[in-house]
């Protein structure tokens, strides 16, 4: 999952950050709201954590401007304005939930989680393809009963494979929906990530190349 955490105050943004990458999510930040929303308009996300009090251009701004370019990104506000007027306010802006400050963190996950399986189309809390399954929300994956010790990276290739529902997935959509803004879009990367992957996954092989095109998983 690939999420854009908005937020002016840097202290904030970046435990945010660190926390949710420690869930296996892959995450960017902007710490106002011309940046935020730049990045918004450009890179496909799943959860965009959204601050209404924002400099250069408010949060209320972004948000109306992500709903009416057809994003398929969700909205979860986060903010000081808590009051129910605030939260109704928020929600009829079009943001997907709403959630105030102080929070605690767990619940953030959990609610930006359940964000990210209102996807079109909907996954569910569990992901399988044949014996594989894997449950994001303790980041545990197993094939066949067996324990699969997979890396960050190597569960989120796996994850956005088995929820492509046996569609191709070309290297570069792999690399923006696993990876931050920070990866080298000229690395092998994904292709090393996929090797080690499959060699965990071990036999049958689960995960098809489609040579010039990407990988999937046959249905």
């Amino acid at each position: 999952m690939r999420v854009l955490v908005v937020e002016d105050e840097r202290h904030l943004a970046d435990a945010i950050a660190r926390g949710l990458r420690r869930q296996g999510m892959a995450v960017d930040v902007a710490y106002d709201g011309k940046d935020g929303h730049f990045q918004a308009m450009t890179t496909r996300y799943d959860v965009c954590v959204l601050d209404r009090d924002l400099p250069g251009m408010s949060g209320d701004d972004l948000c109306a401007d992500l709903i009416a370019s057809g994003a398929l990104t969700r909205v979860l506000m986060l903010t000081a304005s808590g009051s129910v007027a605030d939260r109704i306010e928020g929600l009829e802006l079009g943001a997907d939930d709403y959630l105030g400050k102080p929070f605690d963190f767990d619940e953030l996950v959990a609610r930006i989680r359940a964000l990210g399986r209102r996807a079109t189309p909907a996954a569910p809390p569990v992901l399988r393809a044949g014996d594989v399954t894997l449950d994001p929300a303790r980041l545990h994956a197993d094939r066949g009963g067996r324990p699969l010790e997979l890396t960050r990276k190597e569960f989120g290739l796996l994850s956005v494979l088995i929820k492509a529902g046996g569609a191709v997935v070309s290297s570069e959509e792999l690399l923006e929906r696993v990876w931050d803004a920070n990866a080298d879009p000229f690395t092998t990367t994904v292709r090393v990530t996929m090797m080690t992957l499959r060699k965990k996954l071990g036999e049958p092989a689960l995960i098809e190349t489609v040579v010039g095109a990407g990988y999937r998983i046959s249905a």
